[in-house]
């Protein structure tokens, strides 16, 4: 009987070893997360190459820090300086494009500065700041965060310098930056796949979009294991070849919300 339940514990654990081994961490973006991405499409590779992937949701800059602290597997961002410079400095192995959108600017019915349909991001910007408008930014070194304050510095404006007033940093995610931009009827900077999931728009609507300058690419890549011991090389070898593969590319094509689209494949 003692080598029955023995024989019954070993099994046990090899089962339990065999489901983590197929398991990765991956570092990713909010708005990947927020737009509802990953519930569609990790089953999806779940079912493909029995790769269960566990995300960690947090900005761009939180989500290379903690790749960085070999806390990851593979990583899904989108600020392609900072990916770029993680390779470089040898925390990941190579960089690839994934997919692609857009950022927007939202603001409140009222416009109270003004912006035009047909205004660029720079002049939308720069109106904001001019007219003191309420500005909600995430102000978390996000990619979403990097992309808002490129546009700052393109317009040679520091909002900063007003920081707790007209220009309120969130510290937050996209969605409760969205949140708090809707209460207080501020604008914002938005990737377009959260807004389109996203659910209290309240009175918010986007002022300034397709426009070259507000361009969102994703990358995808995989921590480097003589820097991170711990990175499970196969399993995330696994996870982005079928990303990158026609299939998950096709796949991420399909995903979209209603009949509006959220991510655009081009993996190089």
């Amino acid at each position: 009987m003692i080598k029955f339940y023995i024989f019954i514990f070993c099994i046990f654990l090899f089962a339990k070893n065999t489901i983590a081994d197929n398991s990765i961490i991956v570092q990713s973006t909010t708005s990947t997360y927020n737009s509802g991405f990953y519930d569609y499409i990790l089953p999806i590779i779940k079912e493909e190459t029995s790769i269960t992937a566990h995300v960690v949701s947090v900005g761009t800059g939180a989500a290379l820090k903690n790749a960085a602290n070999c806390d990851a597997d593979v990583i899904i961002v989108h600020a392609k300086k900072r990916e770029l410079d993680f390779v470089k400095k040898g925390f990941g192995t190579k960089r690839y494009n994934l997919m692609y959108n857009d950022f927007i600017i939202v603001g409140p019915k009222e416009n109270p500065a003004g912006i035009n349909k047909k205004d660029n991001p720079i002049t939308a910007f720069t109106k904001i700041y001019n007219s003191q408008a309420l500005f909600s930014s995430r102000g978390d070194e996000s990619g979403t965060h990097l992309k808002e304050k490129s546009l700052w510095e393109t317009a040679n404006l520091d909002p900063t310098e007003f920081s707790g007033e007209w220009y309120r940093e969130t510290g937050s995610g996209m969605g409760a930056t969205l949140n708090l931009a809707a209460g207080m009827g501020a604008y914002t900077l938005a990737d377009r796949a959260t807004w389109i999931n996203f659910q209290n728009k309240s009175d918010l609507y986007i002022i300034v979009e397709e426009n070259k300058r507000l361009f969102n690419q994703y990358g995808i890549t995989m921590v480097n294991p003589l820097k991170c011991s711990n990175v499970k090389v196969k399993n995330a070898k696994i996870f982005i070849n079928w990303l990158l593969s026609k299939k998950g590319q096709d796949t991420i094509r399909q995903f979209k919300i209603g009949n509006q689209y959220l991510f655009f494949p081009n993996a190089n």
